[in-house]
């Protein structure tokens, strides 16, 4: 926490702007168990108050699914109550809703201490874990989202263009120019854009921040693609599969460690196996190693595992390699010129229907303890790892991933780490409004789970 005077100069600065560029409500953001971004709004005449005592919220909010359900079983009712807590550092105008700014919240007991059921405190712990070890954690998620129109028969796909083609981008290139400066006007550097394989589908990677900035920008990122879509009569869905026989949207997580002490790349090595050092291999190693867990985490919805089948480029078992686009991890080819900076891992089995907080909170837990035990990932994978003998799967140890939401939550209820990590609280309720979800959808057709998942994420 910065000191009182630090803090209160903040406060200052972000009122005075609010009132600067004529904000009249100030919308404190959180995501929770659900994955669904939630949040109240106070007037800009009361922000202050609001910036020293937070937000109330019912507790409730960390049981609910995201059907609006609470979980039959859920630790938390209508007793009871935080506080949302703005990160003053995460102020943005919103150029797409007038006169609104937001800020980014973590949860806090009324005491004013971290709540044990908070993922964004999660994440902090994390980065407190990391740092405590001399590494800062840097990350970017790779989204794809879906562009359409909502008709009486539900959602049609802004078009049906060619992979990467000019036509795509052109035909969306109206809504993904605001897209992009409306982020740009947040703080958030989009680095590339492309119309991507599946109906209306857009690919937009965003540039490597620390870890708790690179989860912030990724509820940047949903929340500004929706609410620009809207502006243009559309809707923009980050669902993982928005059509059953379409491609499905990733998040795919691009993420380095880097040293405190001289700020290099940890996983940077130009004599290592791939450029990669003994050090990114054990991270590495600690993400497969607890990949069937935390796809619980990344892949957390009923719809993710439609995504996530043999030869769909979303990969289907923990394997890793060079450029391979079906491998768990990807190890990507480095930059010229800059093979320090662009060393990095990517884990596929990931889309936008998590909590980005507790994805990369997750995330680093694993790779941590990769490192910790010096873990070693084994063999590379340069095939397509469904195209080798079941054989010589299990001799590699290359494991088909959990099929099911159900399947991956069993993982994560045996995996000690990671629920060490979450902390008794926040692991026992995900678990509960997760396993809530799986018997929600038990029974419901298809479209029923498509339409739930398209305009919720």
């Amino acid at each position: 926490m910065p000191p009182k005077d630090t803090a209160g100069a903040r406060a200052r600065q972000v009122v005075a702007r609010c009132k600067r560029e004529g904000v009249q409500l100030v919308r404190f953001l959180y995501c929770g168990n659900d994955s669904v971004i939630r949040g109240k709004a106070c007037h800009a005449a009361f922000l202050p108050s609001y910036i020293a005592s937070g937000i109330g919220l019912t507790v409730a909010m960390q049981s609910f699914n995201m059907l609006d359900q609470l979980a039959p079983d859920g630790s938390f009712g209508p007793v009871g109550e935080i506080r949302l807590v703005p990160d003053l550092d995460s102020l943005a105008v919103l150029p797409y809703v007038p006169r609104t700014a937001r800020l980014m919240c973590r949860m806090e007991t009324l005491d004013g201490e971290p709540w044990s059921a908070c993922p964004r405190s999660f994440l902090e712990r994390m980065i407190e874990r990391a740092r405590g070890e001399g590494f800062a954690l840097k990350a970017a998620f790779e989204n794809e989202f879906t562009l359409a129109r909502q008709d009486d028969d539900g959602y049609a796909p802004l078009d049906r263009s060619p992979c990467f083609s000019t036509i795509g981008m052109d035909g969306a290139a109206g809504v993904m120019g605001e897209i992009v400066e409306a982020l740009v006007a947040q703080g958030v550097s989009p680095e590339q854009y492309y119309a991507e394989l599946g109906p209306g589908q857009q690919e937009l990677p965003i540039r490597y921040d620390d870890a708790l900035r690179a989860a912030d920008n990724q509820i940047t990122v949903r929340e500004t693609a929706r609410g620009v879509a809207l502006r243009h009569g559309l809707v923009a869905s980050f669902a993982p599969k928005p059509f059953p026989d379409e491609a499905g949207n990733g998040s795919h997580i691009h993420f380095s460690l880097w040293r405190m002490r001289d700020g290099m790349n940890h996983f940077h090595d130009a004599k290592g196996r791939y450029g990669l050092s003994a050090a990114g291999q054990a991270f590495m190693a600690g993400v497969l190693a607890h990949l069937p867990a935390l796809l619980a985490l990344t892949a957390p919805s009923v719809n993710s595992y439609r995504r996530l089948q043999p030869r769909f480029w979303s990969s289907a078992y923990a394997a890793w390699g060079p450029d391979n686009r079906e491998a768990a991890v990807r190890v990507p080819s480095k930059r010229r010129r800059i093979e320090m900076e662009s060393t990095n891992l990517e884990l596929k089995p990931c889309d936008p229907s998590n909590n980005p907080y507790l994805a990369l909170g997750g995330l680093l837990a694993a790779g941590l303890d990769g490192m910790a035990r010096g873990l070693d990932p084994g063999e590379p994978t340069l095939v397509d790892p469904d195209t080798l003998d079941p054989a010589e799967r299990e001799r590699r140890g290359i494991r088909r991933h959990p099929t099911s939401l159900a399947e991956a939550l069993d993982a994560l209820e045996r995996d000690e780490v990671l629920a060490g990590a979450l902390g008794p609280t926040l692991f026992k309720e995900y678990l509960l409004v997760k396993r809530s979800e799986v018997r929600a959808f038990a029974g419901k057709d298809v479209a029923f789970e498509l339409a739930q998942h398209f305009y919720k994420y």
